[in-house]
């Protein structure tokens, strides 16, 4: 049987890869479809280990030829089947022989890179993409306690660290001990499909249940803490304007929570909880703004879209929305503990004039770009041109 290194050799020699993706949940995939599509129709294979119990992996990659292999990590760092999923990894690699192994969110990497310890010294190549730190300015210490030591003992076993935020890059480059730190803007978006989207508004309106003439927000995303999309309900009703109206596509544990909400205030007639879609190029296009009170954010997909909508933005004032947001320009920032300001910034958005060229700044969202700055990190660290 030929040895692990050798065939990593014979690949690269013929420019073709063997990739195995890694993440801590299945749906996550779905990030990655154009990008893969492009590594497969190159003549790479890619294949994808993970755990598809909260999240399954969508059809097309099976579709496309990639095995799934199922690992036992988990959200929790604390849980036993994360000691467990590294030596599946570990088998997975040593059984395939892959070249590359691109890791993604912070579990399921801690356990790539530990199985890789080892395995890196026969020539496999280690990439992650932190989607966001963990630890991050105002993150609780606990989340520095836990996560920050973790990640300096693994950066040691990555050979190529992609960070999607300007604050998340600073402190890779300053701290981690691998030494090739990226910035890339996060995965891409299909920046054309969201631009040139067209609808009947007034169709879309009706189907949602909002008034022809209201002003529509909209927020896409998990009702969750960390969206937080209680602090606009309350500023709804602080606004005192009944024409405002607040859609929310996704669902999750705390939609019982916010339903109680907008009807203890009085505005539960203006809040409409559209649960999941798959309609979201036209949701922005029946919206007049968009609105991200998040807590915690990498960088943001919503964002990005809502942008390429021509919507203008409302967003936390923290990392990742502020290399996408220029307060006044393109949105607003908002204190996302301040019911309050955040009814102000609300009533400032309803008075703006409409800006036709706020598209414009989706463009380095590009997924055709962002694909690009990706492969060359993938040349970068294996010498082959991909």
């Amino acid at each position: 049987m030929m040895r692990y290194k050798e065939a990593a050799i014979l690949r690269r020699n013929k420019s073709v890869m063997k990739i195995l993706y890694v993440t801590t949940i299945g749906s996550t995939m779905d990030f990655f479809k154009s990008f893969i599509r492009i590594l497969i129709n190159e003549g790479h294979t890619v294949d994808i280990a993970t755990n598809e119990k909260e999240g399954e992996v969508s059809s097309y990659f099976r579709d496309m030829g990639c095995k799934v292999y199922p690992i036992s990590c988990s959200r929790s760092p604390l849980k036993k089947g994360n000691l467990y999923a590294i030596k599946q990894i570990k088998d997975i690699l040593i059984e395939e022989r892959y070249d590359i192994v691109h890791c993604h969110t912070p579990i399921a990497a801690s356990c790539t890179r530990i199985a890789c310890s080892r395995l890196r010294k026969k020539g496999i190549k280690v990439i992650y993409t932190a989607h966001g730190f963990h630890f991050y300015k105002g993150a609780p210490l606990l989340n520095w306690l836990l996560y920050y030591p973790i990640e300096i003992l693994c950066s040691r076993w990555t050979d190529a660290l992609i960070t999607i935020n300007q604050e998340d890059y600073v402190l890779a480059k300053r701290k981690m001990r691998t030494q090739n730190v990226f910035y890339i803007p996060g995965v891409g978006i299909d920046v054309d499909k969201f631009t040139n989207t067209v609808i009947d508004r007034d169709k879309k309106r009706a189907e949602i249940g909002v008034p022809e003439n209201a002003f529509l927000l909209l927020s896409v995303g998990e009702l969750n803490k960390n969206k937080n999309h209680q602090i606009v309900i309350k500023a709804l009703e602080k606004t005192g304007n009944k024409n405002i109206h607040y859609a929310i596509a996704g669902k999750g544990n705390n939609k019982e929570f916010l339903e109680q909400l907008a009807k203890q205030l009085g505005v539960s007639e203006q809040v409409h909880f559209l649960g999941y879609r798959n309609d979201v190029a036209e949701l922005y296009k029946t919206a007049d703004a968009y609105i991200l009170p998040s807590i915690r954010e990498g960088l943001n997909v919503s964002v990005m879209e809502a942008l390429a909508s021509g919507l203008l933005c409302i967003v936390s004032k923290i990392r990742g929305n502020v290399d996408m947001i220029t307060d006044g320009v393109n949105g607003y920032y908002i204190n996302p503990f301040d019911s309050s300001t955040v009814a102000d910034s609300l009533n400032k958005t309803v008075a703006a004039p409409k800006n036709e060229n706020i598209s414009q700044h989706a463009n380095k969202f590009n997924h055709v770009e962002i694909n690009k700055k990706i492969l060359a990190v993938y040349g970068l660290v294996t010498g082959n041109s991909i």
